[in-house]
């Protein structure tokens, strides 16, 4: 594996389990059955962490969107540099920043932390041209 397929992989996986919490939080308004229930306009609100999380949740999906095929481009063409590891290391720890600074409601830090993996992304497009 190479090392920016393992920050892709952490990456999946954080991805993967962000829904976790909200949901909790779902089942402990709404129940076990009204969590399990069809969305309905008259369902009790989530707490307000947990409407940021989920909204953090589908930032992280649709960025991993772009993420994924960028590192398994890379992987393909067996292109890696130091630059790139370290876009897809800084690609993952400004996700975890994202998930954080966006649950706990810090609007502009929340931002930074997105355009910090936004030039990540950037990099690896960068390389797969052989840019970087």
């Amino acid at each position: 594996m190479t090392r920016e397929i393992f920050w892709l992989t952490l990456t999946v996986i954080l991805t993967g389990v962000m829904w976790i919490p909200y949901v909790l939080n779902r089942c402990q308004i709404r129940g076990l059955s009204g969590a399990m229930a069809n969305p309905s306009r008259n369902d009790k609100p989530h707490a307000e962490w947990a409407n940021r999380m989920m909204f953090a949740h589908d930032n992280a999906v649709e960025n991993l969107i772009i993420f994924a095929p960028l590192v398994l481009i890379l992987a393909q063409i067996d292109y890696s540099t130091k630059w790139t590891v370290y876009a897809c290391a800084v690609y993952f720890w400004s996700r975890v920043a994202h998930l954080i600074v966006y649950t706990i409601g810090l609007p502009v830090f929340r931002t930074l932390a997105f355009t910090v993996g936004f030039f990540a992304q950037v990099v690896l497009a960068l390389a797969i041209f052989q840019f970087v």
